[in-house]
């Protein structure tokens, strides 16, 4: 959500090491507990929350890319194994595959700024009545404005 020009050392390294480098890239992590103790370490710079298979699947179609900017298509996928990417979107939900462990899949988003932009300040966190931090399900909304 919001640049590093003046971010700490610390908050710089985190967002590298989650692969987050540039501002409206979106990545998808399980909840294991060091990628959450990540996200709170650099829980001004972003926003997180709990994303639905439909939301996923929708993300994966239109915003997912191969190595070599390709498109990630239905034919991709049954090369991988799966039947489809609805398929593919509803393994990583239940955990079963990691999306940035998929062969030849660029694992960051690259998506657009919000239509009609956001509701509330970057600066402030979710809870307060801005955008950074934990949204838990309301991410899906800002995904689909996002996309």
């Amino acid at each position: 959500m919001r640049g590093t020009i003046s971010a700490k050392r610390e908050a710089r390294e985190t967002l590298d090491m989650l692969k987050m480098k540039k501002t409206h890239n979106a990545v998808i992590i399980d909840d294991r507990p060091s990628f959450v103790g990540m996200l709170y370490r650099v829980q001004n710079y972003v926003t997180w929350g709990e994303v639905t298979k439909e939301i996923l699947s929708e993300m994966i179609k239109k915003r997912g890319r191969l190595v070599g900017n390709k498109k990630f298509t239905d034919d991709y996928a049954k090369e991988l194994g799966y039947e489809s990417i609805d398929e593919i979107a509803n393994a990583i939900v239940e955990g079963k595959v990691e999306y940035s462990k998929l062969n030849k899949v660029r694992s960051v988003f690259r998506l657009h700024p919000p239509k009609k932009g956001f509701k509330g300040k970057t600066k402030k966190s979710f809870a307060t009545g801005g955008e950074a931090g934990y949204r838990s399900e309301k991410i899906n909304d800002l995904i689909k404005r996002m996309i």
